[in-house]
C-alpha cells in the first residue's frame, strides 16, 4: 500500500460565515420546538388539572394517557367469577 501525504484541509472566511448562520439556525429551532413542547406540557397539565379536580395523575397515569392506553379494572371480586349476576 503507498502511503502520501496527508491532504491540507483549508478552512475559508465563507465557510466560517456558512457554518455559523447554519448553526443559528439550528439553535433557534431547537428552541422554538422547546418552547412549543414547553407549552404543551402546560396546557396539558392545566387540562389534566382540571379534568381530575385537581389531582395529579401518577407517572403511570401520565403514560397511559399519552399513548392512549385505557387499562381495565381487574375482576378480583367474587361476581366476576359469575359474570354479572349478584349473589
Amino acid at each position: 500500500m503507498l502511503r502520501r501525504k496527508p491532504t491540507r484541509l483549508e478552512l475559508k472566511l465563507d465557510d466560517i460565515e456558512e457554518f455559523e448562520s447554519i448553526r443559528k439556525d439550528l439553535e433557534s429551532r431547537k428552541k422554538q420546538r422547546e418552547d412549543a413542547e414547553v407549552a404543551a406540557a402546560g396546557e396539558e397539565a392545566a387540562a389534566a388539572g382540571i379534568a381530575l379536580g385537581g389531582e395529579h395523575k401518577s407517572r403511570e397515569q401520565l403514560i397511559n394517557d399519552r399513548i392512549g392506553y385505557k387499562p381495565q379494572p381487574k375482576a378480583g371480586g367474587r361476581a366476576a367469577h359469575f359474570g354479572t349476576f349478584e349473589f
